[in-house]
């Protein structure tokens, strides 16, 4: 890849970690991007990190350049039907980051705006926030792994994590964070395929729970397993838990009265919480 480039950012932090550099400039073209990125697999590295893909967008030679050049080149009023030259090369951009043979990090500018809040002292001052990111709608959805960064103090919260590491943290990145990820990866394990092992494994545990109450207990004491299941896969074990709860609601109904024994007590619906 091309060496450091001294105007450039990138090399800002080389005093952290020993890495290679290849700079960008203008124009900031799809294809300019899936070239480097083929050269990153090429030359055998095992990272790449695009910074930032937002100047794919909004840069210049980017989409949205590309966009207004088509348009004013157009013989037709319609702005529209220039997307019809410009989206294929956006779409091969997201296929090449989906199907690179390397790990891929990409970082993306956000819209700000500010809000009034309240300080320590009670007084009403304005704070800077992040809104979406600057790039095509739903980008951010291709990632595995989505980090908001705070403008103040850099404080990440996870706004989509497939690997599960970081729901309900908000934390301050470090060396550390890029280890968990590490891990994960290395690990092997499919992530939807072990949410089908641990929907079996749940299902199974449901089935023999023979009241209601210890029923809403197990669900419980298993919140934290129940999680890290997929969102259909928690829907399919919502329904398995309904189903056996009115298993055992209608067992209890057909055992004969009057001998001193109440039938369980069941609660309006077995919910995931």
């Amino acid at each position: 890849m091309p060496p450091a480039h001294r105007r450039g950012s990138g090399e800002l932090y080389a005093d952290l970690a020993a890495y290679d550099v290849a700079p960008l400039e203008p124009p900031y073209t799809p294809a300019r991007y899936i070239e480097l990125i083929r050269a990153a697999e090429r030359d055998g590295y095992d990272v790449l990190i695009l910074d930032s893909l937002s100047h794919a967008w909004t840069g210049e030679g980017g989409v949205l350049d590309m966009h207004d050049k088509a348009a004013a080149a157009s013989q037709t009023s319609n702005r529209f039907t220039a997307w019809r030259e410009v989206t294929p090369q956006h779409n091969a951009l997201v296929d090449t980051l989906l199907g690179a043979n390397l790990h891929l990090i990409g970082t993306m500018r956000t819209k700000t705006a500010y809000e009034v809040v309240e300080d320590d002292r009670g007084k009403k001052v304005p704070r800077k926030i992040g809104l979406a990111p600057i790039q095509r709608d739903g980008m951010e959805y291709e990632f595995t792994t989505v980090i908001d960064l705070s403008i103040d103090g850099h404080m990440a919260t996870a706004t989509k994590d497939r690997t599960r590491l970081f729901d309900g943290e908000h934390f301050v990145p470090t060396v550390e964070t890029g280890a968990r990820l590490l891990e994960w990866l290395s690990s092997g394990k499919d992530p939807a395929e072990e949410s089908k092992r641990l929907l079996r494994l749940l299902k199974g545990q449901a089935t023999k729970v023979d009241a209601v109450p210890r029923l809403t207990a197990w669900w419980r004491e298993h919140a934290a397993v129940i999680a890290q299941l997929t969102a259909a896969d928690k829907t399919a074990l919502t329904e398995h838990c309904a189903k056996r709860k009115a298993a055992i609601l209608a067992a209890a109904e057909e055992q004969p009265k009057g001998n001193g024994e109440d039938a369980p007590a069941g609660l309006d619906a077995v919910t995931a919480h």
